[in-house]
């Protein structure tokens, strides 16, 4: 694209219940959501205080007992009566903001609600060995105060390393390590029969080990995952730099803070993001691990963005486009999570006067809202509501496109601020599900490397500048074309969100090949669901689910080819 594309001029839009509900569902979330949330924060934090209070001998060994019973649950089902397998976890506790519809049919479940534990930190090794529920708040408290840290930690406390892996993990350091499931060193699986195995890259199940990430589950059943640990320092330095321009030169900005044009690693920082508030403004953000001695040096800024009553971190960022380009520093961990408390920008939707100083200071500390508390109090007009009215999209685009998908964004969604996050694509031994383009390494883009191509990720959260108005706006026609834009210039999305793919664009968008070798070697066809009916939009019945596990044994996936 070139010329900036203006928004299509839309007709007004007829309001119904469910905008005014929508509109005052603030009333709700303060008097039920907010207090029942921090109450289940706490409970949560108790119940990791009581974890951390036992031996990781102990840990270990209550994780065996636990496998064990997950072992014995699955050699219980029987094939021909029961439905296919799913974990007991119930569809609104989920992150993810599609449907979890497929639970709705008959399926057979196994608990894994006791895989909460962090079994072992091994500093000599640098290793996190790590149960499925563990969640990034969790994680990074244990590991922080060592000086140490996963080396992908996703910003949202609730983030589980499970869904993480199965799905979909980004966060700013992952333009040196690649996404979540890239810093995996070993997975522990329980397969379709009851088997334990332990894969790795090298390994007799090193195509499972490739095969695992944006599975969504359904190869086997994660029980643990050994996780690289890099070593961390006490504060992050990070510079906010604004740029101004077209959205072709806030890209170009976005590439130039992270990737030297003249290919010199010194100056790539550690951690990097983009926050695009306008089609002409954004600011970018870098930052390097710093000492506690050279933060507290007189003259330096240190800012603990984890107080409650501070401001929204999208919002303090926002004032860099007023004073200039600055620099702070801020305790790691503090900024591992900047954005839990305001879950990004979507703070704003939920209460629109939650970033005023007298709300954060008397509540502040009841945020944010859980994500699963918000889906669990609204019905299925509200959700549809949502569906069609407001867009969370995560859009993985090689890096040298992105200016031309956040013009794409303002013409189609007019959705700000936007997110920026960039993630190296690792070239793999073998082609998973998302890979690079085919010869990249001979082009020499910025930002790519010999073994990984650069890629970003575009993230589009909020309602949309047409439902802002009061005009009319088709969100799943939207997200169509959107997913039609990313097929045809290589990118993906992450499936944590609502997809309108059909079958047959599903498999054009990511590669089959390896996932259904897996599927049949370790014998998940007719075990567990396939990974696009599983992330398919709209209700399921046992019969659907049954007869689109028969299609897929035949040959539906294979006209993508």
């Amino acid at each position: 694209m070139s010329d900036l594309k203006a928004p299509p001029v839309r007709p007004k839009r007829k309001k119904t219940w469910v905008d005014y509900f929508v509109k005052f569902r603030w009333i709700i979330v303060i008097f039920v959501v907010l207090p029942i949330s921090a109450t289940l924060y706490f409970l949560i934090y108790l119940g990791d205080m009581y974890s951390e209070s036992k031996s990781y001998e102990q840990r270990r060994k209550e994780h065996d007992e636990n496998v064990l019973k997950v072992i014995k649950r699955l050699k219980k089902r029987n094939a021909a009566k029961d439905g296919l397998v799913c974990t007991a976890r119930k569809p609104w506790i989920a992150v993810g903001m599609r449907n979890v519809d497929y639970k709705r049919a008959r399926h057979f479940e196994v608990d894994l609600g006791e895989f909460r534990n962090i079994l072992e930190i091994n500093k000599e090794k640098m290793i996190a060995r790590v149960e499925p529920l563990v969640n990034m708040g969790q994680i990074s408290r244990a590991t922080v105060p060592m000086n140490l840290s996963l080396a992908v930690v996703a910003e949202l406390d609730d983030l589980t390393v499970g869904g993480l892996i199965n799905g979909y993990g980004i966060e700013g350091s992952s333009h040196l390590y690649g996404l979540f499931a890239d810093t995996v060193e070993a997975y522990e699986i329980v397969l379709s029969g009851g088997e334990l195995v332990r894969a790795t890259k090298d390994n007799e199940y090193s195509d499972l080990f490739y095969a695992i990430p944006w599975s969504q589950g359904t190869l086997g059943l994660l029980v643990a995952a050994e996780i690289r640990l890099i070593p961390v320092k006490e504060y992050m330095r990070l510079t906010y730099i604004p740029v101004k321009g077209d959205l072709q030169t806030l890209a170009q900005g976005y590439m130039d803070s992270f990737a030297p044009k003249d290919g010199d690693e010194s100056k790539i920082p550690d951690f990097v993001e983009g926050m695009v508030y306008n089609p002409t403004e954004g600011v970018m953000m870098v930052g390097t691990y710093a000492s506690k001695q050279e933060a507290k040096k007189r003259g330096n800024k240190i800012n603990n963005v984890g107080w409650w009553f501070k401001p929204w971190f999208y919002q303090h960022a926002q004032t860099a486009l007023e004073k200039g380009q600055f620099v702070e520093y801020i305790p790691t961990r503090e900024y591992y999570h900047r954005h839990t408390r305001c879950l990004y920008w979507e703070g704003k939707l939920i209460l629109p006067f939650g970033d005023q100083f007298w709300f954060r200071f008397l509540f502040g500390w009841l945020m944010p809202p859980k994500v699963s508390l918000l889906k669990a109090t609204q019905g299925e007009a509200i959700r549809n509501y949502y569906h069609d009215m407001h867009v969370i999209q995560d859009m993985l685009v090689p890096l040298y496109k992105v200016g031309d998908a956040l013009e794409w964004v303002h013409h189609e969604m007019e959705v700000y601020p936007i997110w920026l996050c960039p993630h190296k694509l690792y070239k793999a031994p073998i082609k998973q599900q998302i890979y690079p383009e085919p010869g990249f390494e001979y082009e020499k883009r910025q930002g790519d490397t010999e073994d990984a191509q650069m890629y970003t990720d575009v993230g589009v959260y909020y309602a949309p500048g047409p439902v802002l108005r009061g005009e009319e706006f088709d969100g799943s026609e939207a997200v169509r074309k959107m997913e039609k834009w990313l097929i045809e210039n290589h990118g993906f999305q992450p499936q944590y969100a609502v997809s309108e793919l059909d079958e047959k664009s599903f498999w054009r968008m990511f590669d089959a090949d390896l996932y259904e070798h897996c599927r049949k070697k370790y014998r998940a066809v007719g075990t567990f669901m396939s990974v696009y009916y599983k992330s398919k939009k709209g209700r399921k019945t046992e019969k659907e689910v049954r007869e689109a596990e028969q299609a897929h044994l035949e040959t539906a996936y294979a006209e993508a080819d």
